[in-house]
């Protein structure tokens, strides 16, 4: 569960030039601040990246997320009417199973992190190995998987607090489920896009079909659930080509 800036590092470089691009690090991950007994769920999320948008008074933001990002993107966008203009999310986090269904070591890896008792200590043990294992679950090009990026994410998973963090959030997927009742009341251009290989099933995919009816449809073939590392090509062309279209600036978080 690493929502950190560094994970869209291969998209940034290709709408840079076309946008103010913020990459967020989400309470808790990356190098935000660990708050001792602070909530994980979404709407504590949500929350954070409405409280980034307005305190630096973005207007006609464009919010793109991967994962649980693509869940945010969405209801932040729900929220937030007069300030979004556009969402990309790509394989939003909010189906029953989540990481679990990537593989049975996925499985029990996110079980034990669960487990009482003895859950923060599976937390706060990651084998360079199993964590690249586990992440490889997500992609369809394993190639795409750096060690310099997986060095990364075991930097920050080492650090004072984090296992805390991490059962938090594998703990909140019931929130990110719910938080789908919101979809319906974004009210800007949303781009949908999933892995063919994503974790998702096609039922969970055609259900958010049916929440956002407008919203244009993008599957990505062969790729799995983390795109902005295997296949940064194709938000970056949805990014660019709606600044293309409008013909105005744009802010990317």
């Amino acid at each position: 569960m690493r929502t950190q800036a560094e994970h869209f590092r291969n998209l940034i470089p290709l709408v840079q030039d076309r946008y103010t691009v913020y990459a967020l690090d989400l309470p808790g991950m990356g190098y935000s601040q660990i708050v001792p007994g602070a909530s994980y769920d979404e709407p504590a999320m949500r929350d954070a990246v409405k409280r980034f948008i307005t305190q630096l008074d973005l207007r006609d933001v464009t919010l793109l997320g991967e994962s649980m990002g693509a869940t945010l993107a969405l209801t932040a966008a729900a929220d937030l009417r007069e300030r979004v203009r556009r969402v990309v999310a790509i394989n939003a986090y909010d189906y029953a199973g989540g990481i679990a269904r990537s593989s049975l070591l996925a499985r029990f890896i996110v079980t034990g992190v669960l487990a009482p008792g003895i859950g923060p200590t599976i937390a706060g043990v990651e084998p360079k190995a199993i964590m690249r294992a586990v992440l490889r679950g997500g992609l369809g090009d394993t190639t795409a998987l750096t060690d310099d990026y997986v060095d990364e994410l075991l930097k920050v998973g080492r650090g004072p607090g984090y296992p805390v963090v991490a059962r938090a959030v594998y703990g909140n997927l019931p929130s990110l489920i719910a938080a789908r009742s919101r979809y319906p009341e974004v009210g800007v251009p949303v781009h949908l896009i999933y892995g063919e290989r994503d974790w998702s099933r096609p039922s969970d995919r055609q259900a958010n079909r049916r929440l956002l009816p407008t919203a244009e449809f993008i599957q990505v073939p062969y790729a799995g659930h983390f795109i902005v590392l295997e296949r940064p090509d194709v938000p970056a062309k949805v990014l660019n080509d709606a600044i293309r279209l409008a013909g105005v600036p744009e802010t990317a978080a």
